[in-house]
């Protein structure tokens, strides 16, 4: 490769590029890029990008363009369209061509032409030179094109319009060629927390720091569930801008060599900033401002550091006292409103003694890297090296500023393992700490392992990677931890019922606990009548029988529901020995009614808890039975015999279980008397209650 157009975005991020040409030459010194039609384009030794002149708007008419792409013998080269619309049908006037070799020697191996066309599949050369020949006629349409190349060991290339969403994978690894910043496209997000969805890959890495816009690189992604809002950060001379909620955001996977190196948190002693002079200055009224080294800390709030003189001579040094890996850079102006100075662009030179300085250039360049500044005096600015640095002297010379000087920062990196071996260095080149000078030819540049791009360390702390041991123990703690969840909630809820159980049957009349509960007397209702008689027998304990009164304190029928008495249930014509009062809780119950059964009752009100027999069914309802001769009848008797007796009257009665056969329908058992003890004529029974017949007095 002879020559190459690099184009850097600018700071805005909001579409607008601008166009910054590098020659880069190398010891073959032939012209790689010829012609009126060349759009922006990076042409790496491993990878890069072409497009059309004006890309992504309409190319001009009659322009042509070639590019010649060489890469290491040995090697081949592939081709990945992003974007390809020319507009002609035949191939004739405007056309994309391909050509394998170089020079007159050259032969064609594909040609393309079409609005809209889809090219899936990878172009491959069979040698390691490639022509690139754009042609453009008169047309009316037509966005041109945009493509990438690698070689072709890079078998994962994409290109740089790739986003996010079109990979639908939780982690995946790509190749992303050099050049992407050419693209128009916008990010959203930052690291560490992500990047939009939407964003495309290869240009949020360049912002990210993980790969060089000159280089390019490979790429680990880790997708996982979207943030509220996404932040806008303007590093690598790319600017994000801000986003609202996505469904998903992905981050990058580094070795995690990204922390800071101590000038923030004080790690950094005083001692060890450095600075080439500071200004102080009296004003009027006697007030003395020092814009010492010590305000050079990122984020520390008053004066920062700034120099007596605002020229190229100036500088601010930072002893890390032993070698470190040195990744990023983060820069900020004054930060008071009242100061809006800042540096815009500056050089980095790095030592190893404080004697030898080199100035820190990008792979395979010959021309020492200017680093994109701030902005404005406010906003942090985050700068990558690609490849790292490791030294111990790290020295910041401003070549750009607003006003004039002033400069906070923070150095990114970490500790040398032993794990990351060293690194063979070329021979350091001298240079004067105070005068500014061009860089020589033979400038040497920053230690790197091959001629490929090493990753800056960049922690994710979005989504931890997931290994097969993580599968493992997950499968086997998400079961047992769900049945030991399960059996702590059964046991919970059998110690709560079992207490509830203990407290409903504490002061009650002896019941059992299943016939207290409601949903027990809704079930016996649904159960045949002989079952009904043999459970419902009510049973009264010694000392609440013993608290009854004699005939004349009958307890007093109630209109409203009593929950001891249940309804009859159609089909049913039995009625057990069921209570239909509510026994008194008091200590003296008092009963004003003269008798129980004879309360008159008006014929048109029907009882709650009782139905008329229907016209179909039996004659006679089944009378309850209640033993007041202290006998035993049936399945259930009262304690007390001498209670029970005193309770009807002096004499002992009781009432017959057996129904007369030969009275008529107007029978004793179903007739109510009225006020003056006369019996209601028959067709206004109300009440179905058995009314016998005294059968002697005492």
């Amino acid at each position: 490769m002879g020559r190459a157009v690099m184009v850097g975005r600018g700071p805005t991020g909001a579409g607008v590029l601008v166009l910054s040409t590098l020659i880069i030459l190398t010891a073959k010194g032939c012209r790689a890029q010829k012609g009126d039609g060349c759009g922006p384009s990076v042409l790496g030794h491993s990878s890069g990008t072409l497009s059309s002149l004006g890309y992504p708007g309409t190319y001009p008419n009659n322009t042509v363009c070639e590019w010649e792409i060489s890469v290491p013998r040995g090697s081949r080269i592939h081709f990945r369209f992003a974007e390809l619309d020319i507009e002609d049908s035949d191939c004739q006037v405007s056309y994309l061509r391909f050509f394998k070799g170089i020079g007159p020697e050259r032969r064609e191996i594909a040609k393309y032409c079409g609005l809209g066309l889809k090219v899936k599949r990878l172009n491959e050369s069979t040698g390691n030179q490639v022509t690139v020949q754009f042609m453009s006629g008169t047309h009316h349409t037509g966005r041109g094109f945009y493509l990438s190349y690698s070689t072709t060991e890079h078998t994962d290339l994409i290109t740089c319009l790739d986003k996010g969403t079109d990979f639908p994978e939780a982690e995946f690894s790509k190749y992303c060629p050099a050049g992407c910043l050419t693209s128009t496209e916008e990010i959203s997000g930052t690291i560490p927390n992500g990047y939009r969805e939407s964003s495309p890959l290869c240009v949020a890495a360049v912002h990210a720091g993980v790969v060089s816009n000159a280089v390019g690189g490979r790429i680990s992604v880790v997708s996982s569930k979207g943030i509220p809002h996404y932040e806008a950060t303007l590093a690598n001379n790319v600017t994000s801008t801000g986003g609202t909620l996505s469904n998903s955001l992905f981050t990058f996977r580094t070795n995690g060599c990204y922390g800071t190196l101590g000038l923030e948190s004080g790690g950094v002693a005083d001692t060890q900033l450095s600075v080439s002079s500071v200004w102080e200055w009296h004003n009027i009224i006697g007030q003395h401002s020092v814009w010492a080294r010590t305000g050079a800390r990122l984020k520390k709030a008053g004066l920062p550091w700034a120099p007596a003189q605002s020229d190229h001579q100036q500088w601010l040094q930072v002893d890390l006292k032993r070698e470190k890996r040195i990744t990023g850079i983060i820069t900020s102006g004054s930060t008071l409103r009242e100061y809006q100075y800042y540096v815009s662009a500056y050089r980095v030179l790095y030592s190893n003694d404080g004697q030898q300085w080199r100035t820190y250039r990008e792979a395979n360049s010959t021309q020492d890297k200017i680093f994109q500044g701030n902005i404005n005096y406010l906003h942090e600015v985050r700068n990558n090296f690609i490849p790292p640095i490791e030294a111990q002297f790290v020295r910041i010379y401003p070549t750009a500023w607003h006003q004039r000087i002033a400069l906070k920062l923070e150095l990114l990196g970490c500790q040398i393992l032993p794990s990351m071996g060293r690194r063979p260095e070329p021979g350091p080149r001298m240079l004067p700490p105070l005068r500014h000078t061009p860089p020589a030819a033979g400038t040497k540049r920053p230690p790197h392992l091959s001629q490929t791009t090493h990753t800056p360390d960049i922690r994710n702390t979005t989504m931890p990677p997931h290994t097969d041991k993580d599968v493992a123990l997950a499968a086997v703690l998400v079961p047992v931890l769900v049945m030991a969840l399960t059996a702590l909630i059964v046991i919970v809820v059998c110690a709560w019922h079992w207490r509830n159980r203990k407290k409903s049957s504490e002061g009650t009349y002896d019941l059992p606990h299943w016939d207290r509960t409601d949903w027990w007397k809704s079930m016996k209702q649904l159960l045949p009548s002989k079952m009904v008689e043999t459970e419902d027998s009510v049973r009264y304990s010694s000392s609440e029988v013993g608290r009854l009164t004699g005939r004349g304190a009958v307890p007093r029928l109630h209109a409203e529901p009593a929950e001891y008495a249940q309804p009859l249930v159609s089909g049913v014509t039995t009625l057990g020995a069921r209570s239909t009062f509510k026994p008194d809780e008091g200590p003296d119950p008092g009963y004003s009614d003269p008798d129980l059964y004879d309360a008159p009752i008006s014929p048109d009100v029907y009882h709650a808890y009782a139905e008329p027999l229907p016209a179909s069914g039996s004659e006679y309802a089944t009378p309850i039975v209640v033993d007041l001769g202290s006998h035993p009848s049936g399945g259930s008797t009262l304690t007390q015999p001498s209670a029970v007796c005193s309770f009807m009257g002096s004499g002992a009665s009781s009432l017959l279980t057996q129904t007369d056969s030969t009275h008529s329908g107007r029978s004793a058992y179903d007739t109510p008397k009225n006020a003056t003890g006369q019996a209601t004529p028959p067709e206004d029974l109300t009440y179905q209650v058995p009314q016998n017949k005294p059968t002697g007095q005492s």
